[in-house]
């Protein structure tokens, strides 16, 4: 059965980077929640958008995520998961559920200093390149900065964890 990567980190930690190069090198699917939310509901988005008009889709949308990856593994396609769960409860339901289908999960952790993933987050909403899927406001930055839960020692171990420091080169 092939291993299911969930790829976390707070916003700017270089997930999207490093979650590309891990499909790649597993040859692998990669989910991207942001760029689901973008497609799937972008064009019916409120003006102001708040939690109850996000929530709800994301889990609507997580839930279809799930669906296929169980699908590819069934045929021994791995998947990379960029799917958000900043707060360790929220990886504790999504471990529950691979062990439930007997998926192996590999947990890969990213992380940089804070006003340095600030500057990669200004420079992509300028940009606009292949790790674009939306523009991020301070407001929005500091909202997750907030919630981000990261994994301790006994949480990586658990999940054949790797932590990744991306502000080296």
């Amino acid at each position: 059965m092939a291993h299911v990567h969930l790829v976390i980190g707070s916003t700017g930690a270089g997930k999207s980077t490093y979650a590309r190069a891990l499909t790649e090198r597993e040859r692998g699917v990669r989910f991207v929640i942001d760029e689901w939310m973008r497609e799937l509901f972008g064009p019916d988005q409120p003006k102001n958008p708040g939690y109850d008009f996000y929530a709800p889709r994301i889990e609507r949308a997580s839930a279809m995520i799930w669906s296929v990856v169980r699908q590819l593994a069934r045929v021994s396609v791995p998947s990379v998961l960029e799917i958000g769960l900043t707060e360790r409860v929220a990886r504790a339901a999504l471990y529950q559920k691979a062990a439930d289908a007997g998926l192996q999960l590999k947990l890969h952790c990213l992380d940089a200093p804070r006003e340095l993933r600030w500057q990669r987050v200004e420079a992509r909403n300028v940009e606009r390149g292949a790790t674009f899927a939306m523009a991020v406001t301070r407001e929005m930055f500091d909202f997750v900065e907030q919630m981000w839960e990261p994994p301790d020692a006994v949480e990586l171990d658990a999940h054949e964890g790797v932590r990744v420091d991306t502000s080296l080169p």
